[in-house]
């Protein structure tokens, strides 16, 4: 007996041009890659993009939360580094062999006084962020020997506006993060994010640390996206209807028919992570055709008009996210960036994974 199968959105991952991301930016980069994988891999799933990408030849990996590293541990097993943005105290790590980023001098003094950290640690050195990391100041106060022990394996910095070609931060920045860096001789360094990548030799270090660029996000914002798209969020169509001019669809009545019309509704909404500043601003992809949202996204349904396709059907499946409008258009569309668009992205879905 075949199983019936239920109506559900899917979001097919593409570990293939994942991984063609990842090769592209480590040659463009000349030196090692990480892959940033926060926020389950931007909503992409942290453990089969991680295993994909270790496959791949990457061995160093971020997270942001202890969480999130304790959960890669168990998915890619032992050897790649796993560092941990957000750091996490002495004694948290129950022999998953996690590596702190040091964010301030009371980071520093707490793993000073424990026991030495199997996997090293690596020092954030703020360069104009003005967020996590050393400053300056606390820099200068650092005692003479303050770092012996730690097993210290990088100093990094994180780019503010590396995605904002001209800005003056990323001249000042890597000259900061140079001179900053030199008081930590023999210790490998790391410095550009997916956008640094495009800035040429000034953002050259030892480790870069794309995240978003591996996921499609264009990392060079107003010019031809360099990067593979590598998912498709397609909903099934859960009932066309007929809807006379004049008539209102959805809460709050907020789009009326100028004619009659057919409507169509889709089992996704803003549970699943499609925005609700979407309403009436987004767009389906059907058959290579653009279908318009019409009326307010909500939790579980999406309304489209598709009067001008009348060869559309229950059952039939519309696209939302992928080739035909990417996590930057969408974006584009609510008002936000291509990283709320896929960090949004629900647990509903049903997911598929085209191997690397």
């Amino acid at each position: 007996m075949m199983a019936t199968e239920v109506p559900q959105a899917e979001l097919e991952v593409d570990l293939t041009a994942i991984t063609a991301n990842w090769r592209d930016l480590a040659a463009r980069h000349g030196a090692q890659v990480a892959g940033v994988v926060k926020a389950d891999a931007y909503g992409l799933g942290a453990g089969p993009v991680a295993r994909a990408l270790a496959q791949a030849g990457c061995r160093h990996f971020f997270v942001a939360q202890f969480q999130e590293g304790l959960a890669l541990r168990e998915a890619l097993g032992e050897g790649p580094m796993i560092a941990v943005l957000g750091g996490f105290p002495p004694g948290a790590d129950p022999g998953a062999g996690l590596t702190p980023v040091l964010n301030g001098p009371a980071d520093i003094a707490a793993w000073q006084a424990a026991p030495p950290c199997p996997a090293g640690t690596i020092l954030h050195l703020d360069t104009g962020m003005e967020r996590l990391g050393l400053t300056p100041a606390e820099r200068a106060a650092l005692p003479p020997g303050a770092l012996d022990g730690l097993g210290l394996r990088y100093v990094m910095t994180h780019l503010a506006c590396a995605d904002e070609p001209g800005h003056p931060l990323n001249e000042l920045q890597p000259r900061r993060f140079a001179e900053a860096a030199s008081a930590f001789p023999g210790t490998a360094r790391s410095l550009a994010n997916s956008a640094g990548l495009f800035h040429g030799a000034a953002m050259a270090s030892d480790l870069a640390r794309p995240g978003c660029a591996l996921y499609g996000i264009n990392p060079t914002p107003g010019r031809p996206n360099p990067m593979r798209q590598v998912m498709r969020l397609t909903v099934p169509v859960l009932q066309v209807r007929q809807v006379a001019a004049g008539t209102s669809v959805g809460y709050g009545a907020s789009w009326v028919a100028k004619r009659d019309s057919r409507i169509a509704t889709i089992a996704a909404g803003y549970a699943d992570g499609y925005l609700r500043a979407l309403s009436s601003r987004g767009v389906g992809i059907f058959a290579g055709r653009p279908v318009p949202l019409v009326g307010r996204v909500s939790m579980d349904l999406i309304t489209l008009d598709v009067t001008d396709i009348p060869d559309l059907r229950a059952g039939d499946r519309v696209e939302m996210i992928g080739p035909g409008q990417t996590p930057d258009d969408v974006a584009a569309l609510a008002g936000t960036i291509g990283y709320e668009v896929l960090t949004s992205l629900g647990a509903r879905y049903r997911r598929h994974y085209r191997p690397a």
